[in-house]
């Protein structure tokens, strides 16, 4: 959510001691202190509630009052950036069980084993928590305590049910064919004072409440709907495979260099068959023309201190117009691109091909539909091996900057301009190739 986030400040208190939160998560950033959901009381001081990944990667809940803390943290961390979890929480301190006092279930299994349990604790019965009261906003991906954060990530269906501990299974699913947790429309639910489920599955009122209690959130910033849901996974770049001091932002679909020195980055997705598109948008240029290089990697055999083209595997589109694979540059081999340009890279793994594109017109009089004939093909890459999307840089002296559409329609923050056809309803700035598809799990089991 980066700089935004839901509010919504309730006119009626409901249930403070029981409660069933429920939502799906995507994370983008790791090591760092995660906001999720939370809400502030005015009085007394120091009297908060907030639900949140720390900064080892432990979901933890905190309820304060007058700065007296209890929680549960759990022993185990999430750091799968690609997954989305499905988290529900309950809480109920008057339960007579004291290990039920909070109950936390992810992707359908019960956690417990946790580092902090001062809520599971009997002095915890009878402790109100902030959330649910009069006068106190609930937020949605900020944290307005302690040092204030947004949240980095994916967020979606985020349903609050009050008086009530709900079970999981009325929010997910076991897939009968894969034996994955996956989403499930609630229904039948009651939803009591300030419940809400917000879809977010209408992109000019992400905040709308579809509970049937019009207990509608207010959007504050730059809120964006993205095609990325836990129903279908779309690539992004991959965090996990960061060994330098470069920056992902924006739900990990924006690199930015800021120290010189060879950084590399890739799609979290890879494949070994199928044809696969994405579209890159130079927002701020090396300085050098030699480094800047946009294409594809085998993530095995790739070194991320190096860059795309001076690897084995590595095929790579050099903004001077040039392309470079395992160390041998192909000099005037396309138009050079600079600041404002938009990169397509269309990725035939069916006749192991690789084409570039500048702003819709693909370079060398390539056409990607030319199958095994491969006309202006860049390259014919090796056969047999998985790859992602990929980009080197160099010289951050400039603070380079690329913005990424792996199919969501944005690059960074601002929507494509106007969708180009054959998107097979993914978003994409130019017309994608016939045969292609982005890169997400839907398409992988269909067309990889």
């Amino acid at each position: 959510m980066a700089n935004s986030y839901l509010e919504r400040t309730p006119s009626g208190a409901g249930s403070r001691r029981k409660w069933t939160i429920s939502f799906w998560v995507k994370r983008s950033r790791l090591g760092v202190q995660t906001p999720l959901i939370s809400t502030v009381q005015s009085s007394p001081a120091n009297t908060y509630d907030e639900m949140y990944f720390n900064t080892s990667d432990k979901f933890q809940f905190s309820t304060v009052y007058n700065n007296s803390q209890k929680a549960i943290r759990t022993s185990r961390v999430f750091r799968d950036i690609n997954a989305w979890y499905h988290i529900v929480f309950s809480y109920d301190t008057d339960n007579s069980t004291d290990t039920d006092h909070a109950q936390l279930w992810i992707n359908g299994e019960r956690e417990t084993s946790f580092e902090d349990t001062t809520l599971l604790a009997s002095g915890a019965n009878g402790w109100d928590s902030s959330w649910n009261n009069s006068g106190n906003p609930m937020r949605i991906g900020y944290q307005s305590t302690n040092t204030a954060s947004y949240f980095e990530g994916y967020m979606s269906h985020i349903a609050f049910v009050n008086d009530a501990v709900v079970a999981p299974t009325v929010f997910g699913e076991t897939d009968s064919t894969s034996g994955i947790w996956k989403f499930k429309s609630p229904s039948g639910v009651t939803w009591g004072t300030n419940g809400f489920h917000l879809k977010m599955e209408n992109s000019g009122a992400l905040g709308t409440d579809s509970s049937g209690n019009t207990n509608t959130f207010t959007v504050n910033g730059n809120l964006k709907q993205a095609l990325d849901t836990p129903s279908n996974v779309h690539a992004t770049l991959n965090a996990l495979h960061r060994i330098h001091d470069y920056t992902l932002t924006e739900g990990n679909n924006t690199f930015t260099n800021s120290s010189t020195g060879h950084r590399a980055t890739n799609s979290t997705l890879a494949v070994n068959t199928g044809k696969w598109y994405a579209e890159v948008k130079v927002i701020a240029q090396d300085g050098s023309a030699t480094y800047p290089q946009i294409g594809i990697i085998d993530p095995e055999k790739f070194l991320y201190s190096s860059y795309i083209g001076n690897d084995n595997r590595g095929y790579a589109y050099l903004s001077n117009g040039n392309t470079q694979y395992d160390g041998n540059v192909v000099s005037g081999w396309g138009a050079s691109y600079t600041v404002g340009d938009i990169i397509g890279i269309a990725m035939d793994l069916t006749n192991n091909k690789i084409y570039f594109s500048k702003n819709g017109t693909f370079q060398a009089s390539g056409n990607p539909a030319s199958g095994a004939t491969g006309t202006g093909s860049a390259y014919t890459i090796a056969s047999g091996v998985y790859y992602t999307f990929a980009q080197s840089s160099y010289d951050g002296s400039q603070n380079p900057v690329y913005n990424w559409n792996f199919g969501n329609g944005y690059f960074g923050t601002t929507a494509i301009t106007s969708a180009g056809s054959n998107g097979n309803g993914s978003l994409f700035e130019y017309d994608v190739p016939s045969g292609y598809y982005a890169l997400n799990t839907k398409n992988i089991n269909t067309y990889g």
